[in-house]
């Protein structure tokens, strides 16, 4: 007798949303890797923070040590977040998901409404007390997760565009729109990059996703056209030698900084550009240390930020179930998206956006959030590889039929 024999496709163990908290895969082998780079670039950015700003901190705050201090702190706050997160399963952050989602928009929408702080001609900041926090830092890992949720649990209807595709954008709009009303353009755009990336990973149609992209830029360049500081800023920056006294001052001393540093740069605390780069060490920190470390500097804090999104991008393939990969993968944007523009803006390639360099630039709530999101990429690549399960069903061809029965049914026929 023959057996038909049916071979299933691989499946999960374990269904993304049904997934439970596990404490022996949370706490798995480390990645070294990972873990290194991250610890490495707060370190680093400690370092080159101080060296940044130590001229402006004496005239300004006559302490040095001023901006020193500060970011010391708001490292060993980040490095405990990032090894305690590190060791919590990421499944917990199911029940905190839309928590989290409506909090950090209603953080946006205070900072828009007027309980905002000021800075810079730009509304970013809530003051609780001394401590400033930047909703719009949260808002790109809020988004991240909800999204990572959302699109594990629709699972094959992210094809579908009312289901699958609007239901995204939508929420990515809101947060958008609540960034540009502060004003944050930068923020915007990396939360648009990042909800058309993940979109992308997790299946949705190109051709939606192409539309949309066209749509973005459109209103992009309107922003740009019909926002007169905006469209100011983007002529100067076209013209930078005719603007370099005025508008085009800051990313000019920036591009000086990089072409001042040569091949191997003038050494830590030996540049001169902190004399005359504002905010030298909040977002032109790259200037700084492309000047002080040069073109060798800079290459290998690219690499470095490389090997960090292609760590991310490993923990996001091995991760057990499709909520996992999309978190990991978000994240790994996250970083990749935000190093990228910066460095761009530092090099004049993009005009000025006000986008922080993840782990190194001066600021609490970039840091602690970049090491919070860094503790959940950590767990995730903890948990080791995907979970797959085939299985084979044998099932059997109905037994032969008898020669009286053949015959008898031959008979009724006839």
């Amino acid at each position: 007798m023959v057996k038909n024999v049916r071979r299933l496709p691989a499946v999960k163990l374990v269904a993304p949303l049904d997934a439970k908290p596990d404490v022996a895969r949370a706490h798995g082998p480390v990645d070294v890797v990972l873990a290194a780079i991250v610890v490495g670039l707060v370190g680093f950015g400690v370092v080159m923070v101080y060296s940044a700003s130590a001229v402006q901190a004496t005239l300004h705050m006559h302490d040095p040590q001023f901006f020193l201090k500060r970011q010391a702190a708001y490292a060993a706050v980040g490095l405990a977040l990032f090894f305690g997160i590190g060791v919590i399963d990421y499944h917990r952050l199911y029940k905190l998901t839309y928590p989290v989602l409506v909090s950090v928009g209603l953080l946006l929408l205070a900072a828009v409404v007027g309980f905002g702080h000021s800075g810079g001609g730009a509304t970013r900041w809530l003051a609780v007390g001394p401590i400033h926090v930047q909703p719009a830092e949260m808002a790109k890992l809020a988004l991240v997760t909800w999204l990572a949720y959302s699109l594990a649990k629709k699972a094959e209807r992210v094809k579908t565009f009312t289901v699958g595709f609007l239901p995204h954008l939508l929420v990515a709009g809101v947060f958008m729109f609540l960034c540009m009303k502060q004003p944050d353009f930068g923020s915007s755009v990396v939360l648009l990059l990042l909800t058309f990336t993940m979109l992308f990973v997790a299946g949705a149609k190109v051709g939606y996703i192409l539309g949309a992209s066209i749509l973005g830029a459109a209103f992009g360049a309107a922003a740009i056209r019909f926002r007169e500081y905006r469209y100011e800023r983007y002529l100067a920056w076209l013209n930078m030698e005719q603007h370099k006294g005025d508008l085009a001052y800051q990313p000019f001393q920036s591009v000086m900084s990089f072409g001042s540093g040569g091949t191997w740069g003038t050494g830590i605390g030996k540049g001169l550009q902190t004399l005359y780069l504002p905010e030298a060490h909040n977002d032109f920190i790259a200037a700084i240390i492309g000047e002080e470390l040069g073109f060798v500097g800079i290459l290998s804090l690219c690499i470095v930020y490389l090997a960090l999104v292609a760590r991310g991008v490993r923990a996001a393939y091995r991760a057990p179930d499709d909520y996992g990969s999309y978190l990991a993968f978000g994240i790994s944007t996250m970083f990749g998206v935000q190093a990228l523009v910066n460095l761009s803006v530092a090099l004049a390639i993009l005009p000025t956006k006000g986008l922080t360099l993840p782990f190194l630039s001066f600021g609490g709530s970039s840091l602690l959030v970049n090491a919070a999101a860094a503790g959940i990429l950590l767990n995730i690549s903890r948990q080791g590889e995907r979970d797959k399960l085939e299985s084979e069903i044998v099932t059997p061809e109905p037994p032969a039929a008898d020669l009286g029965d053949v015959l008898a049914e031959s008979e009724v026929a006839g």
